[in-house]
């Protein structure tokens, strides 16, 4: 049984996240983190319509578990993370993350802070199959509280991370876009606290998301960047919506590249001998930048999990690791935290446009293109189909195979990459190259054998 996907468990609520799935998957955790010690366990969520209502299922279960709970409310991800780590206790994240409204779905977190390595996953997986369970005695029934403080410790907690004097010298006007989730609540103090000037767009917490779609993407930006260009701002910050990944538009209105804001990072990060842990769909301008510092790369799987255990993995081996991420905004320092937290990574990035206009900090990680495409199934038969697809164009290629995460087809120019994604019912296919007209000629390559396989079915 696998029920941990790239990121978490998700699903659209009341079809595959019903309270009653939720319920057993608690209870399994609930036995986990009971034989593994665990009194108390913290629960947070994000805006969504179904956080109240699952969260209350959630905290119910752990308690006749025999677990204390403390009920964080509405938080980001990472201040749940956070929470966890100080209070070193493990938590419960009720988030869909980047999905649309309908999804909602739960990441765990361990008492260090840190999402669940995949073996703690599979460990849950099995007790989720067995129907293992672990109830208290009337008389031993776990407490549920509400926590009021976890958010304002967040909010100091990153603002004491960096370096605030030269983020307020530089008298940055920003402007945030949450996307109504769980940002809305910290990013704008945190960035007013940093001594910004904050304008904001869709920050009004709301499960609905009636702004825009939750997932930072350019086409439901647009009103981002305009805000940003009509208004002389420095810099246009956006948050998925458990506000873990930062997209940022420069000072002009133009959407920065995920691949290349994470260069920018990783550039004034990395030293010789270093180690930058990535997913396999990340640019090759990452590379680069490593190569350059004397650093090297290290490539998983796509998804947090998987780069967090990397990370965990390099440390071990007295590695430094000073920098992680996908080009997706998710990016994780881990001598601030092994956790992907966007209002972090958005203050570093400030701390970059300090001296020169975010344009030019990112102009010399612009060089390539990336195209995205995603291929939607509704059925297990069209999904094999298509993964059929993707390994029958692999083979056929000619180019050189790489099959950490899905096909990834290497050429002198350029690389694609096909796989399916682990938190929605969609084929992702990636591409870069030299030109615009190469990227999307791969993309394209995939894209039709794909299209062809599941409309067969």
């Amino acid at each position: 049984m696998e029920v941990f996907g790239s990121s978490g468990t998700r699903g659209v609520v009341n079809e595959s996240v019903t309270p009653a799935s939720v319920m057993e998957l608690a209870t399994a955790v609930g036995a986990h983190w009971h034989a593994a010690g665990a009194d108390r366990i913290a629960i947070g969520h994000d805006t969504r319509t179904s956080g109240p209502a699952l969260a209350s299922v959630v905290a119910g279960t752990l308690a006749s578990a025999g677990l204390d709970v403390d009920r964080l409310g509405v938080l980001p991800t990472p201040a749940v993370q956070a929470y966890a780590a100080t209070e070193s206790i493990p938590a419960m994240m009720i988030t869909a993350s980047h999905n649309p409204p309908a999804h909602n779905g739960i990441k765990l977190v361990g008492s260090d802070g840190l999402e669940l390595q995949i073996d703690a996953l599979e460990a849950i997986e099995t007790r989720l199959e067995s129907g293992a369970t672990t109830n208290a005695d009337w008389d031993a029934l776990g407490e549920i509280r509400t926590v009021e403080t976890a958010r304002d410790r967040y909010v100091e907690r990153v603002v004491d991370a960096v370096d605030r004097e030269r983020i307020a010298s530089a008298d940055l006007t920003v402007v945030i876009d949450p996307g109504h989730g769980a940002g809305s609540v910290t990013s704008p103090a945190i960035f007013r606290e940093l001594g910004c000037t904050v304008r904001t767009i869709n920050a009004q917490p709301d499960g609905r998301f009636p702004g825009r779609n939750p997932e930072p993407v350019p086409e439901n930006l647009a009103d981002l960047r305009a805000a940003v260009a009509s208004s002389d701002a420095d810099l246009g910050i956006a948050h998925d919506g458990d506000a873990d990944r930062a997209i940022f538009v420069d000072e002009t209105g133009t959407q920065i590249e995920g691949d290349a804001a994470l260069a920018a990072l990783a550039d004034a990060e990395l030293g010789a001998g270093d180690s930058v842990v990535t997913a396999v769909s990340t640019s090759r301008r990452l590379g680069q930048v490593a190569d350059a510092a004397g650093a090297s790369v290290e490539y998983t799987p796509i998804g947090s999990t998987h780069i967090v255990s990397r990370i965990a993995d390099l440390e071990s081996d007295g590695r430094s690791v000073p920098i992680a991420g996908e080009g997706n905004g998710g990016i994780l320092f881990p001598a601030y935290g092994a956790i992907r937290d966007g209002a972090y990574t958005a203050a570093r990035f400030c701390e970059l446009i300090a001296d020169a206009p975010a344009s030019q900090v990112v102009a010399p990680y612009s060089g390539s293109y990336i195209v995205r495409e995603n291929v939607h199934y509704d059925s297990e038969a069209e999904r094999t189909a298509m993964l059929d697809a993707i390994e029958r164009v692999a083979t056929e290629s000619g180019a050189t195979v790489d099959r950490t995460d899905g096909f990834r087809l290497e050429y002198d120019d350029g690389w694609v990459l096909a796989r399916p994604s682990g938190t929605e019912p969609l084929v992702r296919i990636y591409a870069e190259a030299d030109t615009a007209d190469r990227a999307t000629d791969l993309v394209s390559e995939f894209e039709a054998a794909i299209r062809d396989a599941r409309d067969a079915v």
